[in-house]
């Protein structure tokens, strides 16, 4: 197979022959081939005048004076090329190379070379010349076609056709879905937004509640201390003044202005807090509450909140200690004196419960003032019972 294709090559275009033509010398060439060598650049290599051409093969020459298309077809060569040609077209087997497929497999419906009829998979099958499969099954390609053709054949349409229903609704239902977003958290935005701007007005009048507190009291401590500043620096001239009436007038009035300013009472100072705290608020009924609950939470009210001073306890001594087990001592034998002596008349007996409660509740406070007031009350408590033990004993 291989000489016979370099037997059927051009020794110009080194191809099979395409309309091979017949030189006087008897070899043969392409006709372009041919014509390309008159034509080219150094054709004259191969001319030796205008009308007669030099073989490439044999350098003989040969009369060209109406051209090449005017040399003898070599037929001959000419149907072996094709020849040739329609036989390279022939498919080759895959399993076993350089084996035509000249038989078509009516088992499996397949073309197979005879390797593949004999020692291959399709080794017992029933076969049949492909001309003669090719006759039988011309018409199945019109078949195929026509039940393709069906739309109904595999449904396939219709599951297509339900598919891209069922993408459309999907993409309407996305786009719903985005609307909805979109309004949800609009309408949630300006839920918050107001909500942020309803807690800033409320933070603005505790801010304006806290200068009106503070600015006056600050403004009162202020002119207290501007009017002692200004007492130093007159006193502080005062020591310069050589007058001794302008010195002695102007030590008057210094006198006077600092009696009346030991008169002014300073503003205590008492612990305050704001109350609520945002933060505080955030944790305890924002964070634990519904989106939808959110437009339902009220603005707090916010203040400020001065605490009270607690009483302070006086310091344990001598009289303290004193007082107590005097009191105490006092009312376990008014306790016993009453327990045992029947003479004691009911008016006393309710004086003394009077009295006691009116002892006993500064007693329970135990600070400073409230020490005085039990000292005060437990004396006169004292005297009333002594005058009417007196009584009692001239009966």
């Amino acid at each position: 197979m291989e000489h016979l294709e370099e037997e059927m090559t051009c020794s110009v275009c080194l191809s099979v022959y395409d309309d091979p033509r017949i030189l006087q010398c008897s070899h043969s060439f392409c006709r372009k081939c041919l014509e390309n060598l008159i034509r080219s650049s150094d054709g004259y290599l191969w001319r030796l005048s205008m009308g007669r051409l030099k073989c490439p093969a044999c350098r003989g020459t040969t009369d060209v004076l109406t051209g090449v298309h005017s040399l003898p077809v070599n037929f001959a060569l000419k149907a072996i090329v094709e020849k040739y040609k329609s036989n390279q077209q022939t498919k080759t087997c895959a399993e076993h190379s350089r084996h035509q497929l000249n038989m078509y497999c009516l088992k499996d419906k397949k073309l197979i070379c005879g390797q593949c009829l004999t020692v291959g998979p399709h080794k017992g099958h029933p076969v049949d010349d492909p001309d003669v499969a090719y006759l039988k099954e011309q018409q199945t390609a019109s078949r195929l076609f026509a039940a393709l053709s069906d739309k109904n054949f595999t449904g396939v349409s219709s599951v297509i056709r339900a598919l891209e229903e069922q993408m459309t609704n999907c993409k309407n239902i996305v786009l719903e879905d985005k609307k909805e977003v979109l309004v949800f958290f609009d309408n949630l935005i300006d839920v918050l937004e107001q909500k942020k701007q309803d807690y800033l007005a409320a933070l603005n009048d505790l801010n304006q509640q806290v200068v009106d507190v503070f600015s006056p009291q600050i403004e009162e401590m202020k002119q207290i201390r501007d009017e002692e500043l200004d007492l130093a620096s007159l006193c502080s001239s005062a020591q310069t003044e050589e007058s001794p009436l302008v010195y002695l007038e102007a030590i008057r009035d210094i006198q006077q202005r600092m009696m009346a300013l030991k008169k002014q009472q300073l503003l205590p100072i008492r612990p305050v807090e704001i109350y609520p705290r945002v933060g505080q608020i955030f944790k305890d009924k924002w964070l634990k509450s519904n989106t939808e609950d959110v437009p339902l939470l009220p603005i707090p009210k916010f203040g400020i909140h001065f605490q009270e001073r607690e009483h302070r306890a006086i310091e344990s001594g001598p009289q303290c200690t004193w007082i107590l087990v005097a009191f105490l001592l006092f009312i376990s034998f008014i306790s016993l004196f009453i327990y045992f002596s029947s003479a004691i008349s009911s008016d006393f007996t309710t004086r003394y419960r009077t009295c006691l409660s009116e002892i006993m509740g500064p007693a329970l406070h135990f600070g400073e003032s409230h020490v005085k007031t039990v000292s005060h009350r437990f004396s006169s408590f004292y005297l009333d019972f002594i005058t009417h033990l007196h009584s009692l004993l001239k009966l």
